[in-house]
């Protein structure tokens, strides 16, 4: 009866750990043959009979019967006198079977045993924590926020499993507080020692993909594809769509009337701005697509290096450019090709100045925020006003003026 009663109180680890009855029992044997080894040196010649119905074990010890004086082997060998004493019919090579009760381990050894068993459960949990996760990769999930750290956001799930969202995996507007419920997908699952650690990100290409899945039906029912996904968190995206059905209007349907559709999936992304363009195998064409909203005059393509010259209108250079450089990137990236912008222009721009020329008299830095915004030669500058550069750009006016003075010098003379 000792031994029900101890598997009674083993299985309070069973419904803690919602572990299955007939797992728990293939952790005991385990656990016990363990414990037979280091008593007897071998667990070989033991029996573990287990009935998972009613939670009940035996353990029984086989031994073959040899004369009085002639054992060799305590744990495998019995004397005659000693097996009569348990069955008087007994006869020297015979076997006998004698139940071992938990109690004949010795209470250390059950206290141990019982250690064992608990890391083994934690083990097993651990091990399904980590497949279940495993095979969400790449999958959007949905868990609640138990803590907020500097570098670290921690999340619970439904099932009180916890999940990492980093510092480097947030967008940069995020904001979170206690109890929000947080979206992203399970990048990677890693284990710690036996602990397998959770992480999510919301600054993967694949959770702007995953949404498109999620929000837009003809994306989940697989009438639109997605070909590819390149962000900037919480700055810009581009997401190339494609239809194999004539009649569907990719980019329409991902966004939807007045933008209806992509709404919650820019919201979701702190307000990050998706351009949605129509995929193709024309390489051209892709390029000229991906630079929107700048209306590309011609493209002049190297498949050697991979490289493309853009040529546009001195007007669409910085739209093309887009602000921070961000359009240009994403085209970039999107495309697999290395974009260099070349402005058109009448042959009496041929006397034009870069503004790297003027390196000697103008910081690099200065040099470096116009030419974010597309604004890299001398009449390029002069051609806007003071206010609008200082808008554009993170220039003090001070500063704008002063470049404008040198590159009107240089022209005047």
């Amino acid at each position: 009866m000792e031994n029900i009663a101890l598997i009674e109180s083993f299985s309070e680890f069973k419904d803690d750990k919602l572990i299955d009855r007939v797992t728990l029992m293939a952790i005991l044997e385990d656990v016990f043959r363990n414990a037979l080894k280091k008593k007897y040196g071998s667990d070989d010649n033991f029996d573990i009979i287990i009935n998972p119905d009613k939670g009940d074990m035996e353990i029984w010890r086989n031994r073959i019967v040899v004369a009085d004086g002639e054992v060799e082997d305590e744990n495998q060998e019995i004397e005659l006198s000693a097996a009569q004493k348990i069955e008087p019919d007994f006869e020297v090579g015979e076997e006998v079977s004698e139940e071992v009760k938990l109690i004949d381990l010795g209470r250390r050894a059950i206290l141990a045993l019982r250690q064992n068993l608990i890391s083994k459960i934690h083990e097993h949990d651990s091990n399904n924590l980590y497949k279940q996760f495993k095979d969400l990769i790449g999958e959007i999930y949905t868990a609640e926020v138990h803590h907020v750290r500097p570098k670290v956001v921690i999340l619970i799930d439904d099932d009180g499993n916890e999940i990492v969202l980093p510092k480097d995996k947030q967008i940069p507007n995020d904001f979170f507080r206690k109890g929000d419920n947080v979206r992203g997908i399970i990048e990677s699952v890693e284990l710690k020692g036996n602990k397998p650690q959770i992480i999510m990100s919301r600054t993967a290409d694949k959770f702007l993909e995953k949404l498109f899945e999620q929000e837009i039906p003809e994306v989940f029912d697989g009438l639109i594809t997605v070909k590819k996904v390149v962000r900037i968190p919480g700055e810009k995206a581009k997401v190339a769509v494609d239809s194999y059905d004539d009649r569907i209007d990719p980019v329409g349907a991902c966004v939807g009337m007045k933008g209806s559709r992509i709404h919650g999936i820019v919201r979701e992304l702190g307000n990050e701005n998706i351009d949605v363009i129509n995929y193709t195998t024309n390489t051209q064409l892709y390029i000229t697509r991906a630079l929107s909203p700048a209306k590309v005059s011609s493209v002049k393509i190297d498949e050697t290096t991979k490289r493309a010259e853009v040529f546009l209108k001195l007007e669409e250079v910085s739209k093309a450019i887009g602000r921070g450089g961000h359009n240009i990137k994403l085209a970039g990236l999107l495309t697999g090709y290395e974009l260099d912008v070349i402005r058109e222009g009448s042959a009496a721009e041929d006397d034009d100045v870069e503004l790297t020329e003027f390196s000697d008299e103008i910081d690099g830095w200065i040099i470096d925020e116009f030419a974010k915004i597309g604004l890299d030669t001398a009449k390029s500058i002069l051609s806007h006003s003071v206010s609008d550069l200082v808008r554009r750009t993170d220039l003090e006016e001070e500063t704008v003026l002063e470049v404008i003075k040198i590159l009107k010098e240089e022209f005047e003379d």
